[in-house]
């Protein structure tokens, strides 16, 4: 039979190491810990963002997850701009920055930081933790029809917001500001075309807005050196040439959203057709007349008028083709444009909208030396129908 039984075991040392020999031996492993972090060629560096750097201008684009700050961003970065992209992706799209972030992967190109321009104390902690050379304000709800029925929300996210960008501004000593105006602040004015000097009389929120904003910025610019240019521009379509980025606004807002986003829903079918508001103004045709401006040529304007900002300097420019086209006269190109015969609803006025606006571009042509080259209604539309078609759901396969 085994003997399965155990031998009486050796008894187990209770000896312990004393207090100061512990502290000693976690005073080394510390002391290790540090050596080994300092000789990381990542520690104590910090984040370039985080300073100035000569020959290299960094700009924050507020908004720069949307349609017309994406593209923004794309054309600084192109040109070698540090770029910061705050956004609280309200109205914008996190695959429109992916977008960016896989064309300019390299530390230092790009950033996206999520915050809202309301919450002043997040806002603050953007500018302490960046060493900003610019600001391009794009940020805002930019819907008329929709700031008939929520005005309050208009007043509180472009003027308010702008508000504190400029709070912030100040506090950190940044001294550029590129702001994203409209011709709403203009109105229905009575005379064609519009110039920088034609009265500002909005007759809609979104308008009203905008032109407060204005205003603070210009009261704030009398007692400082900031360098400022507001550009008022007018309806903007079009995409990427090259297709890396379009339009997709939120599907619960296309009713509120830009004719060419409508006309393209129509084409593809995700809506049964196009809803032509207001057939009775006092137009060759009786629908509304537009100056179309391709979001090429906007970013272009942008980019211009940040080279030539200047200290203590106001620049205010309207932004558009100088050639007004119907609705009507839309429509038909985006039906060439798309290959689609589109069915068309003629309804009653949408509130808040004005007969006829389109700009002179002749001050921001003699002074910033840019002229519209995207003028080719159709051409512009089946640049723009390409993205759609091959991004049926949006961003959605890149978010």
């Amino acid at each position: 039979m085994l003997n399965f039984a155990r031998g009486r075991s050796q008894p187990r040392s209770t000896r312990s190491m004393p207090l100061s020999g512990k502290i000693l031996v976690a005073a080394t492993l510390t002391a290790l810990c540090i050596i080994m972090l300092k000789q990381s060629p990542n520690f104590n560096t910090r984040s370039r963002f985080s300073e100035h750097e000569e020959g290299v201008i960094h700009v924050l684009v507020t908004g720069g997850a949307g349609y017309i700050g994406s593209h923004a961003a794309l054309r600084l970065l192109k040109e070698s701009y540090r770029v910061t992209i705050v956004d609280n992706l309200s109205r914008g799209n996190m695959g429109a920055v992916k977008v960016l972030q896989k064309l300019f992967p390299e530390p230092g190109q790009l950033q996206f930081v999520y915050a809202d321009l309301g919450d002043l104390k997040a806002v603050n902690k953007i500018f302490s933790e960046n060493a900003f050379d610019a600001v391009m304000h794009f940020a805002a709800v930019a819907y008329v029809g929709e700031s008939t029925v929520d005005p309050l929300k208009y007043y509180h996210n472009i003027t308010s917001n702008t508000l504190v960008i400029l709070e912030s501004m100040a506090a950190h000593d940044v001294r550029t500001l590129i702001y994203s105006s409209t011709c709403a602040t203009y109105g229905e004015p009575e005379k064609m075309p519009i110039t920088e000097e034609t009265p500002q009389v909005p007759i809609n929120p979104y308008g009203k807005a905008k032109k407060m904003a204005e205003d603070i910025i210009l009261d704030y610019s009398k007692n400082s050196d900031m360098a400022v240019m507001i550009l008022r521009y007018f309806n903007v379509i079009g995409s990427d040439p090259e297709g890396r980025l379009g339009e997709a606004p939120r599907p619960e807002l296309r009713e509120h959203g830009r004719i060419s986003g409508a006309c393209f829903d129509a084409a593809r079918g995700v809506i049964p057709g196009l809803k032509v508001k207001g057939t009775d103004y006092k137009t060759h045709d009786g629908t509304c007349i537009r100056d179309y401006i391709d979001v090429t040529d906007l970013v272009d304007a942008h980019v211009k008028a940040l080279k030539k900002a200047k200290p203590g300097e106001v620049g205010i420019y309207n932004v558009g083709t100088g050639r007004g086209r119907s609705v009507k006269e839309f429509v038909e190109a985006c039906k060439k444009a798309t290959g689609v015969e589109i069915k068309v609803d003629y309804l009653a006025r949408r509130p808040g909208d004005y007969a006829e606006v389109f700009s002179d571009p002749t001050k921001i042509r003699h002074e910033l030396n840019w002229t519209a080259q995207f003028t080719d209604l159709q051409e512009s539309l089946q640049i723009a129908w390409r993205w759609q078609k091959a991004h049926r759901d949006g961003y959605a396969a890149a978010s």
